[in-house]
């Protein structure tokens, strides 16, 4: 059976069937774009985003998002789907994943789930339960209001009386805080009881690339001024002179919001650039620890010779069934 066929084969699942997906995971700069976009050549294949500042129209430079030419002619899911100054939660990105994956795998290809954000590989294929409230945005405001009094005191406070669980779960990202308030909120229910894993919906092959990490590191570095000199500067005043505020979700992204100071006349560039490097690396290190945390990644080291081949050859396997 050739890759074609077997892709083919594997994507057509019957009733019973769960449907054959490919994840491709790993920190920032390890190389996660080319595997998936060969990977998609070698297997009849089509890439589903899984990173959540791809969605943002606008914001290319700053978070390495691949151009219509890097992508080399292989169809590409879920990217630039949200204007600038849009948000997307997590529930809605299930749901437009799942959707995505369902629509590739009915024209009988390979759906290849890609990105290093965790939460949205997570929930994909851990098939989350999560709770479908929609965003309350007087009830933000009055949330972000406090926040901006107490730096988010009174509102982890709050959470933990009333979803102590998910008050450890978030800690002090407010925006997850706040979250977990408003479908208190909605519901008058603990969003922790709300939420809960099915079984997993797709037959999933996840693929886990690394690097070591001095290596990688220095990869990352290497980026952050490839970008500075592409036009990341340019990008963001861009942004700002379009209207897109300051405090807009996108804007959080790394890479953004540390420009946000040197533009404002109060940190200058080399400092702005050097914290963007030190996010970055602290992003790295959380990204790493998920990976060590997921018992179904199958982990390939890219700084070998032979490990392309060794996922060619996983792959091609899995989608024949052995």
């Amino acid at each position: 059976m050739n890759n074609q066929t077997a892709a083919t084969s594997a994507t057509k699942a019957s009733p019973l069937e769960r449907l054959k997906v490919v994840v491709v995971a790993g920190p920032t700069a390890v190389g996660k774009t080319a595997l998936s976009i060969r990977l998609a050549k070698q297997f009849d294949g089509e890439v589903i985003n899984a990173d959540s500042r791809y969605l943002y129209q606008g914001f290319d430079i700053g978070v390495d998002k691949p151009s219509a030419e890097e992508r080399q002619g292989v169809p590409h899911h879920l990217i630039d789907i949200l204007p600038p100054t849009g948000d997307m939660s997590l529930a809605r990105y299930q749901d437009l994943a799942s959707h995505a994956i369902q629509e590739v795998a009915e024209r009988g290809r390979l759906p290849i789930l890609t990105g290093g954000t965790p939460l949205y590989l997570n929930a994909v294929i851990e098939g989350w339960h999560i709770p479908r409230v929609p965003p309350d945005p007087a009830f933000r405001a009055l949330c972000e209001a406090r926040a901006a009094q107490d730096g988010g005191a009174s509102l982890i406070e709050r959470l933990r009386e009333v979803d102590p669980v998910s008050a450890d779960r978030c800690g002090s990202n407010l925006r997850r805080v706040i979250r977990a308030l408003e479908v208190h909120q909605a519901t008058g229910l603990p969003m922790s009881a709300l939420e809960g894993k099915g079984p997993p919906p797709y037959d999933a092959l996840e693929i886990g690339l690394f690097r070591p990490r001095e290596q990688l590191l220095q990869i990352v570095d290497g980026r952050v001024n490839a970008q500075v000199e592409r036009g990341l500067v340019q990008e963001v005043e861009k942004l700002l002179a379009a209207g897109v505020p300051p405090y807009a979700p996108a804007m959080s992204s790394i890479g953004y919001r540390q420009l946000l100071p040197y533009l404002e006349g109060t940190v200058s560039l080399e400092d702005a650039v050097e914290r963007i490097r030190f996010d970055t690396r602290r992003y790295v290190r959380h990204q790493e620890t998920w990976l060590r945390k997921n018992p179904r990644l199958i982990r390939f080291d890219v700084s070998t010779d032979e490990w392309r081949d060794e996922v060619m050859t996983r792959v091609g396997t899995f989608l024949e069934g052995k």
